[in-house]
């Protein structure tokens, strides 16, 4: 297994910043990037569901649940219809269910936690909206990087190590 932020952050350390988070990873991509997509969204992941049945040429959908560990916000269906739209990855500042499920995904998915129980549907959220986790403020078009060392940001697109280009 290769690591990718450590590579990036002794390359780019002045252009990252980590999202200090207990992140766990669920998928079964556990290094991935891409372009930041937004949805804020509490107890109700139908905006989750909405933009990842929209196509993502590679970008990662970047969730701020308040880190609500209550209720999923990203279950096997949705996760699949991601895979199926094209989508690099998920971040969710909450929880995951479906977890063995999620594993077999070709798909980079971190999440605070899992939890069995599902969200309503009410249509509740914003999508495409600058988000805060941990201090650090991102929007959509940003870069993010996620590996097992943790998450992090950069405003623009970073030359990768050798290994991952």
């Amino acid at each position: 297994m290769l690591d990718l932020l450590p590579d990036l952050f002794d390359a780019h350390s002045a252009q990252l910043q980590l999202i200090f988070l207990p992140w766990r990873s669920f998928g079964g991509r556990e290094i991935f990037w891409g372009e930041i997509e937004t949805v804020r969204c509490f107890r109700d992941n139908s905006k989750v569901k909405h933009r990842l049945a929209e196509p993502g040429n590679g970008k990662v959908l970047v969730v701020d649940g308040g880190g609500d560990l209550t209720q999923a916000l990203l279950g096997d269906m949705i996760a699949t219809a991601a895979v199926n739209n094209g989508w690099a990855g998920i971040i969710i500042n909450g929880a995951v269910r479906d977890v063995a499920t999620l594993r077999g995904l070709p798909l980079g998915i971190q999440a605070l936690a899992a939890v069995p129980i599902k969200t309503e549907k009410r249509d509740l959220g914003e999508i495409s909206v600058t988000i805060e986790l941990a201090g650090v403020k991102l929007k959509p078009g940003m870069m993010i990087y996620a590996d097992a060392n943790g998450v992090a940001v950069s405003a623009e697109k970073l030359a990768l190590p050798d290994a991952f280009a």
